[in-house]
C-alpha cells in the first residue's frame, strides 16, 4: 500500500527581514518515514525546520500537514496538531531534575496524562530512567540528548523535526539515537532531519531531499543515494554537482 503524503511544502519563500532563504522550495515527506535534508552549510536545511515548526513564517507558499494548510500556525498549535521539534544544540533546564524537565516537556498535556505518560517514554532510555533524580546539567551530551528527545516523544507526535542529533555524541549514542528514530518511523511517525553525519543517517533513512541554496535539487531513495560515490560532494560541495555525477552514472 503507498504511503500518503504527510508534509507538503508548495513554492515556499521564507527567510530573515529582506534575505530569503528557502527560495520556491517545494517538496513532499510520506507518512511513517525518515526524510534526510542534506546540503552545504547555508543551504535551507535548518530553515526549513524552523518554518516547518512556525520559527519563521512562510512570505509565499503553502505548507500542508496531512493535507491541512498550516501556514502561520503558532508553536502551540502545531504542537496540538501533532508535530514536535528538537532543535540543535542542548535545550533543557540545567539546574532543574530530569523528572521536572520531563514534567515540563508535558506542560500542555496536564500532569495526570504526563505522569502517566513518563515511564512509557523512560523505558525508551535506559540510561536516563537510571538517574531520574539527577540535575540535567548533570548529565552526559548523550543523556542530555536522548532526555530532549524524551520530553517531545511525551507528546507522542506524529512529526517530528530534529536538527543535527549526533552534535557532540560518541558514535555509540549516536547509533542510538538513529536506532529509535528508525523505530519511531516504522511505528508510524514521520521523521524530518538534518544531520551532519551523512553516511550513517542515510542508513536509517527513507528518502533523502538535497537543497541548494534554498531550492530542491535532488530528491531520491535514501539507498540510491547511500551507493553514489559523489556522496560527499553533495554534501560538501553542493547539490548540482552531485546530480551530474549521478546523472552520469546512471546514464
Amino acid at each position: 500500500m503507498a504511503q500518503d503524503t504527510c508534509i507538503e511544502f508548495n513554492d515556499v519563500v521564507a527567510g530573515y527581514k529582506d534575505f530569503m532563504i528557502l527560495n520556491n522550495l517545494s517538496f513532499k515527506a510520506k507518512r511513517g518515514t525518515i526524510t534526510l535534508l542534506l546540503g552545504p552549510n547555508g543551504a535551507g536545511k535548518s530553515t526549513v525546520l524552523k518554518t516547518l515548526f512556525g520559527l519563521l513564517k512562510p512570505r509565499q507558499g503553502t505548507i500542508t500537514l496531512d493535507g491541512q494548510r498550516i501556514n502561520g500556525a503558532s508553536q502551540k498549535e502545531l504542537l496540538a496538531h501533532g508535530i514536535a521539534f528538537v532543535p540543535q544544540g542542548r535545550n533543557l533546564f540545567g539546574q532543574l531534575t530530569v523528572f521536572e524537565n520531563l514534567e515540563l516537556g508535558g506542560i500542555t498535556l496536564g500532569m495526570k496524562t504526563t505522569h502517566e505518560r513518563i515511564p512509557e517514554v523512560l523505558a525508551f532510555f535506559p540510561r536516563v530512567q537510571d538517574r531520574i533524580n539527577s540535575m540535567a546539567s548533570a548529565l552526559s551530551g548523550g543523556e542530555q540528548k536522548q532526555l530532549e528527545i524524551g520530553r517531545t516523544l511525551l507528546l507522542r507526535p506524529k512529526v517530528i523535526l530534529i536538527d543535527e542529533p549526533s552534535i557532540g555524541l560518541s558514535p555509540m549514542v549516536v547509533a542510538d539515537v538513529f536506532k529509535l528514530l528508525r523505530q519511531l518511523a516504522d511505528q508510524g511517525t514521520t521523521v524530518l532531519m538534518v544531520e551532519q553525519n551523512v553516511k550513517s543517517a542515510l542508513k536509517i533513512s527513507d528518502e533523502a531531499i538535497a537543497l541548494e541554496s534554498g531550492r530542491l535539487v535532488l530528491q531520491k531513495p535514501a539507498s540510491e543515494l547511500l551507493s553514489d560515490p559523489h556522496i560527499e560532494r553533495l554534501f560538501l560541495g553542493g547539490a548540482h554537482g552531485a546530480t551530474e555525477s549521478s546523472t552520469l552514472a546512471s546514464a
